[in-house]
């Protein structure tokens, strides 16, 4: 029985820039008496479906985005024999969808990190179970990722997760939904190991890939302790505890180490916070802004976000702390004008944003935005041959509307054309080169301009445009520079690097990797 763990992707690079984390976690939750599973990461190439072979179990992760993809290839992999189990955030909220469309035997819903393991074994023992709950493991479960398995050459940046959750209510995010507001945080300990075998492999950039890296806030702690709420006080306390012991052997790591991480705004209010990502070498963060205007972040509940020039100001309190903003904004927003086009990519270029994406509004599955839309629709809502437009994630890319809310003032084509020219204007050449301004040497300009242009073709170019011929341009463009980008990135191992030895902590979950080595547990395919 050959086991394939498979990341299904309608585009491939040759190279990519962060590795997924699940492939080489949900690796190492494989027991280990099965031997090593195959691992195909389509953002790199396709998959050969003659490798597959009747008898084998072939897994794959599905989000969203690449739900259609994942189909397909569960199909091909059934057709060949092949026993299919289906995993990730998309799975979880649609458990029926691949056992429908995908060929599915099995589905795993919410975290893996059980459940894969036990699936194996019954599968191996002929009791299988159509369906696994996995719920939700404490951060003391989380399972450090086989990167023995990656194709080291092949990815810029490796991942490494330390919290799950966020305690945030966004209406456009999933997040906090399927991942709880509950922050699970892993012990800094086998973060620290992690990040060791990777740098002993050649990694310097790290990804911390989080659903948010601050997860309580000054506010939250006032709050608590306004309310005489003692418990929860002390519990906030003891997180943000390990938030700062993480940072501080984060900054005991070689120097020519560079982390980046996911985190909320209000984290600019929080000098102390932001001076101990400094000194950990945390030197970005994707920050979402959603919106410049009061009316806009209403829209999206993010009214804890500001806007104007009081947003430039937090803006700028990350770059004041050596932390490089990557912007995230929304377009297409029901209080959206022509006017905040312009606005939006103006403040970017005066708050000194480092990195942006601009994206246009999609109701994605396990939203607040999304359960509206549908209902919005009701039982017969629009389709497109024969698909409704509330399942758009089965219609094919070349037919697929961009927008599915109808805006009041725009038509889609319109908010499509002008986010299109915001994404040109943030990252022309002249405007690249003045932002590159901030790294220490020419080689790391070229690297910020390499990276910066192949940020556009992956994200706009093949993600905005609706001309067929364009997209596969811009694919042929993204890989060359991909190629190009990941041999700037690269750096000498260092197989010497030691691990720290830190005293016991008591009830500490530290240390799972003889369950892990049983194949008791799995991971998530987050």
């Amino acid at each position: 029985m050959g086991i394939f763990l498979i990341n299904p992707s309608d585009s491939s690079f040759g190279t990519a820039v962060i590795t997924p984390r699940w492939l080489f976690v949900l690796a190492a939750a494989t027991p280990r008496s099965m031997g090593d599973p195959i691992l195909i990461d389509e953002c790199l190439e396709q998959m050969d479906p003659e490798t597959i072979k009747a008898g084998d179990v072939v897994g794959i992760s599905v989000h969203t985005g690449n739900a259609l993809r994942g189909y397909a290839v569960g199909r091909i992999a059934h057709e060949r024999g092949a026993t299919v189990v289906y995993g990730g955030i998309h799975a979880t909220l649609y458990p029926e969808e691949p056992f429908e469309r995908g060929a599915a035997d099995i589905v795993i819903k919410g975290d893996g990190d059980r459940a894969w393991g036990m699936a194996l074994t019954d599968l191996a023992a002929g009791r299988a179970q159509r369906m696994y709950d996995g719920g939700r493991i404490e951060g003391g479960e989380f399972i450090a990722a086989r990167w023995d398995l990656m194709q080291a050459d092949k990815y810029m940046w490796a991942s490494v997760q330390t919290i799950r959750g966020c305690p945030k209510h966004c209406s456009f995010c999933s997040v906090w939904r399927t991942d709880g507001q509950r922050p699970r945080q892993r012990a800094f300990e086998s973060v620290i190991e992690e990040i060791i075998d990777l740098r002993r492999k050649g990694f310097r950039f790290i990804a911390l890939a989080d659903d948010n890296f601050y997860p309580v806030t000054l506010t939250d702690l006032r709050l608590a302790e306004a309310q005489g709420n003692t418990e929860k006080l002390e519990s906030l306390r003891q997180i943000r505890a390990e938030r700062f012991a993480l940072m501080a052997e984060l900054a005991k790591l070689p120097k020519d180490m560079v982390f980046f991480t996911q985190i909320t705004m209000e984290s600019a209010e929080d000098p102390t916070y932001l001076e101990a990502m400094r000194k950990a070498n945390i030197k970005g963060a994707l920050v979402g802004v959603e919106a410049v205007t009061p009316e806009g972040l209403k829209a999206v509940y993010k009214d804890f976000n500001y806007s104007g020039d009081r947003l430039v100001q937090q803006l700028q309190a990350f770059r004041e702390h050596g932390v490089h903003v990557l912007g995230s904004f929304i377009f297409g927003l029901p209080t959206d004008r022509p006017a905040t086009f312009d606005a939006t990519v103006a403040l970017a270029m005066q708050a000194g944003v480092t990195f942006a994406q601009f994206v246009m509004m999609t109701p994605f599955p396990g939203t607040v935005d999304f359960a509206r839309w549908e209902k919005e629709h009701g039982d017969t809502p629009p389709a497109v041959e024969g698909t409704p437009i509330t399942r758009y994630w089965m219609i094919p890319a070349a037919i697929r509307p961009k927008m599915f809310t109808p805006h009041p003032t725009m038509s889609s084509d319109e908010i499509r054309e002008r986010t299109q020219a915001v994404w040109d204007r943030f990252y022309k050449l002249s405007a690249v080169w003045k932002r590159s301004a901030c790294t220490p040497s020419l080689r790391s300009r070229v690297a910020f301009v390499l990276l910066s242009k192949l940020y556009r073709q992956m994200y706009a170019s093949t993600g905005i445009s609706t001309d067929s011929a364009r997209r596969k341009k811009a694919n042929t463009w993204a890989r060359w520079i991909a190629g190009q980008t990941r041999k700037v990135f690269q750096a000498k191992p260092m197989p010497e690097l030691a691990y720290p030895v830190w005293p016991a902590r008591k009830g500490s979950s530290h240390g799972l990797t003889q369950l892990q080595s049983q194949g008791e547990l799995a991971t998530s395919a987050h």
